[in-house]
């Protein structure tokens, strides 16, 4: 039996060609967004674990910033204590002039007035903060988070100024040649201990460095994981666009060609 409404191979045609229609949308969408997956269909399991990286990345970002805050916090805090060297070594300066047999009184005097407003310097320097947060607090300890997981962190020292203010403070004052030759000793101890609490604060920075570099790339390793899974491949992409549209226009001329056969089988049998 001839059918004249439609024929077996103009159906087929038009099955395919839809077919190869919805592969053409599917390309075109990859090539203008960049991306092979742009649905849950594209790819369920591909975008399961791309949406984990993409999370473990925004994590990793947040703890970067966290431990640069923190190394904000150490650089202040490592400013302060220059300052407070600059100020023991001043005093101490002061110390060993006072303690000339050669100085009047009158100079002995003018030297410990100096001397007392730098005590008073070095205490002020204990109300420092950084974001509202203390650099000086007897020396706790604040734990900052340096992996993506938080398994891993480091510590970060508000360190004990107090004790170095404490033992400036308790000097009587410069006012006479033993008063400042016992200054001096009083406050070369000082200035030691301000140089291993600065120590202490350049070896956190350096650990809270590495801990930002490796941050750094762990999240290049992410995302470089997560390309990999959801950027489409140009070139190969490009390449199956071309084919598929080779693939219609050879489709749309079939069909053409498919429905033309009643209209022949028309002719013959008038």
């Amino acid at each position: 039996m001839i059918s004249l409404n439609a024929t077996g191979a103009a159906s087929s045609a038009s099955y395919y060609l839809d077919q190869n229609n919805r592969n053409l949308q599917k390309s075109l969408t990859r090539l203008s967004s960049g991306y092979r997956i742009n649905s849950a269909v594209d790819d369920p399991g591909g975008l399961a674990v791309s949406m984990k990286l993409s999370a473990a990345i925004r994590r990793t970002d947040a703890v970067s910033a966290n431990v640069g805050n923190a190394l904000s916090f150490l650089q202040s805090q490592d400013g302060v204590l220059e300052v407070a060297s600059d100020i023991l070594l001043r005093m101490s300066e002061l110390a060993t002039l006072a303690s000339d047999a050669a100085v009047s009184t009158s100079d002995i005097a003018l030297y410990d007035t100096e001397f007392q407003e730098l005590q008073d310097n070095m205490s002020s320097l204990l109300t420092e903060e950084f974001n509202g947060v203390p650099l000086f607090d007897g020396g706790t300890t604040l734990a900052v988070v340096t992996s993506e997981n938080g398994t891993q962190t480091t510590g970060i020292t508000k360190v004990d100024l107090d004790a170095v203010e404490n033992t400036v403070t308790a000097i009587a004052g410069i006012t006479s040649t033993a008063l400042a030759t016992s200054a001096s000793v009083t406050l070369d101890t000082a200035i030691q201990d301000v140089a291993e609490l600065r120590a202490g604060n350049g070896a956190e920075q350096s650990r809270l460095s590495f801990a930002q570099d490796i941050l750094a790339v762990n999240r290049l390793n992410l995302e470089a994981a997560n390309g990999r899974i959801m950027d489409v491949d140009i070139a190969e992409e490009s390449t199956n666009f071309a084919r598929l549209r080779i693939i219609q226009e050879a489709g749309l001329a079939m069909l053409a060609q498919a429905n033309t056969s009643p209209e022949s089988l028309i002719r013959l049998l008038e």
